[in-house]
């Protein structure tokens, strides 16, 4: 199995390491990733400035190739020009902090992963549903569970799986659930603070608004314990509004 893994915090982050340490033991693994954080990159691109790559190197030992542009880049970069031929699976993560519900838009990692079912690559994202983890050790093994699984079940084209895992030791989950994007988002707002000359700026932050109550919304099955599979598609066409437009009659705006 030809691994391709990819993160957003970057070549020289811990969960990374982690994923790498355990899906070298099924696959033969390359490493393209960040070489700084990206997160919250969502699903950027670099344009009309040049993308430079390094070999990268962990105590004297080469351990992958640091792109110094965006998680999606680093896919694009990875596939194309890297690899002699086309992965049979994308890994992106481990990530530090869950993205489910509306995280998914803004996430760089789940962006690699959606870079990867665009050029028609199944692919995973997988995080841990903390900003300082103590315990990466479950979401590398789902990650190489998951792996084998999608391989042999395969995906539909343009699919990816957003996996998110509690922080706990594996004894303390509760088991695994497919589950449903959630709706819960942030509310944001922009704190206003002085720097030591007495200039403005401002940091964002804000307060999760906690919108899902099922047991089978991304966000509810952390809040309880259970890591989630999310199946994300890139095809945000809303079909039942689609559907309801067709009476809209829209062809007639252009003679009226």
């Amino acid at each position: 199995m030809k691994i391709l893994i990819s993160n957003d915090d970057g070549i020289s982050s811990i969960g990374i390491d982690k994923l790498v340490k355990e899906l070298s033991k099924i696959g033969d693994v390359t490493v393209v990733a960040p070489l700084t954080e990206q997160s919250a990159a969502g699903h950027s691109i670099t344009m009309k400035i040049p993308l430079r790559v390094k070999d990268y190197f962990v105590n004297s030992k080469f351990f992958g190739y640091a792109v110094d542009g965006t998680p999606a880049d680093c896919i694009k970069m990875g596939i194309m020009n890297i690899l002699k031929e086309k992965p049979d699976i994308v890994i992106s993560g481990i990530n530090n902090g869950s993205n489910a519900a509306i995280n998914v838009i803004y996430s760089g990692t789940v962006s690699a992963a959606r870079e990867a079912a665009i050029m028609n690559v199944p692919a995973i994202a997988i995080s841990v549903a903390s900003h300082t983890p103590k315990h990466y050790e479950y979401s590398a093994k789902l990650a190489a569970q998951l792996a084998k699984l999608v391989c042999e079940k395969k995906l539909q084209q343009g699919t990816l799986l957003n996996v998110n895992v509690p922080d706990l030791p594996e004894e303390e989950i509760k088991g695994i659930l497919l589950t449903r994007q959630g709706v819960t988002r942030w509310n944001d707002y922009y704190e206003e603070r002085v720097d030591p000359y007495g200039g403005k700026y401002y940091w964002l932050t804000g307060e999760m608004d906690m919108l899902d109550k099922e047991l089978d919304r991304d966000v509810v099955a952390l809040e309880n314990g259970y890591a989630s599979v999310t199946p994300v598609h890139f095809d945000f066409t809303d079909y039942d509004t689609f559907d309801s437009m067709k009476s809209w009659d829209l062809g007639s705006l252009k003679n009226s």
